[in-house]
């Protein structure tokens, strides 16, 4: 089992602080594994199991703890009164008027309180405003490639069969471990898609026409790298025959965004250090659902390696953006704390008009920062153009 060592390690860093620990993300990305891998080291450090309260709401056998007086009267019952307790609360969301427990079990002297849920909006209400300043969210990415690889670098395939399967068939833990079954694959992604459609949008927004959802995510998973707004969907739909508002589509974008299968990246004015409010991209958490949603060709190779390095961004960095120069675009301006990278990716630059192209903008900016061209090009070391480094996107996410 692979380990989850970064998010583990935030755990142990966390242990016993008093904060609330919420771990976000898309639904089976790992969210419960990484509880059971935390119990498992709070074990080895010499916590007892009658320390340890762990409740899963989405078990059936837990049906009567949806109720949050139930759920607190439930873990209450089970606190040992001399020693610290550690409480793990999944898919919280599911209880209703769950923020009472939390808020309730977080005052408690000897209470370490964890909790996940698949939606953003487990932190926009309620929860948010009782706990402000008493709690820290993780969020949880599917696998990166580097984890993908360790699973299934045995297969006899080299890193580039390996990576292709990764494109396509994506990033969430099982996949690592179905070993390239296409059917089972499929079935499986389905399964995935159709719960956070149903579950975490539909039933949020009360709608009725899950067509609607589909087409709106249609239109997103055809406009990868692409600067997209709620209007240029809007008419999209329309003339297709469905009619739909930008407002509609505003909302249904912002529960697709808080069920973290779609991340919208702002735009940041290079030059003059702002934050643009138009004309962002969104990008899909993982790969394998945006294939499922559109069949994806030959040419499309760039736009799935672009959402690959942005979510990977994600993970290593504060705040990814769109990088807006002039009428020049970097493809991605990430932060961390003072520290600021920039990022093109393409698929190939051994044609000298592309690799002219994308040099173009990264030459425009005249800091320091690191400077970075992403793409599949067999380069063996890298290469290096006035400062800007050429390096195999394979060997990146590796690195």
């Amino acid at each position: 089992m692979i380990q989850r060592k970064e998010y583990l390690d935030n755990l142990m860093a966390l242990k016993d602080k008093q904060v609330i620990k919420v771990i976000t993300g898309v639904r089976r990305c790992g969210k419960s594994t990484l509880f059971e891998l935390y119990i498992e080291h709070l074990k080895q450090t010499g916590v007892e199991d009658n320390q340890i309260i762990s409740v899963n709401l989405e078990e059936l056998e837990n049906a009567d703890l949806l109720d949050y007086k139930a759920l607190y009267n439930y873990i209450t019952s089970k606190l040992v009164p001399d020693k610290n307790n550690y409480i793990f609360i999944d898919e919280v969301q599911k209880c209703s008027e769950f923020e009472k427990v939390v808020d309730s079990l977080f005052i408690k002297k000897n209470c370490d309180v964890y909790i996940t849920g698949s939606n953003a909006y487990l932190l926009s209400g309620e929860l948010a405003t009782l706990l402000s300043g008493r709690y820290i969210q993780i969020d949880m990415l599917p696998f990166s490639f580097k984890e993908y690889y360790e699973i299934t670098k045995e297969s006899g395939k080299s890193k580039q069969e390996i990576f292709d399967n990764y494109l396509r068939y994506g990033s969430f833990p099982y996949i690592a471990y179905l070993e390239n079954d296409e059917k089972v694959i499929n079935q499986y992604i389905e399964g995935i898609y159709n719960t956070i459609l149903l579950k975490d949008v539909a039933t949020r927004e009360k709608i009725n026409d899950i067509s609607v959802l589909e087409n709106i995510l249609k239109t997103v998973a055809s406009s990868i790298g692409s600067p997209i707004s709620t209007k240029k969907i809007s008419d999209t739909l329309i003339s297709g025959g469905r009619k739909i508002s930008p407002n509609t589509v505003e909302a249904y974008l912002r529960a697709l965004t808080d069920s973290y299968i779609l991340y919208n990246a702002t735009r940041y004015d290079i030059k003059g250090r702002q934050f643009l409010k138009t004309l962002g991209k969104y990008y899909f958490v993982d790969s394998g659902i945006r294939n499922h949603i559109i069949i994806q060709s030959a040419r499309d190779l760039g736009h799935l390696l672009e959402n690959v390095v942005y979510i990977e961004l994600l993970r290593r960095k504060s705040r990814v953006n769109i990088g807006k120069l002039a009428e020049k675009e970097v493809d991605f301006v990430a932060t961390t704390m003072n520290e600021v990278e920039y990022y093109q990716v393409s698929a190939s630059v051994l044609d000298e008009k592309t690799l002219e192209r994308e040099l173009a903008p990264l030459q425009e900016i005249k800091d320091n920062y690191p400077k970075t061209l992403l793409t599949l090009d067999d380069i063996g070391n890298g290469a290096n153009y006035e400062g800007i480094k050429q390096i195999n996107i394979i060997d990146w996410l590796l690195a």
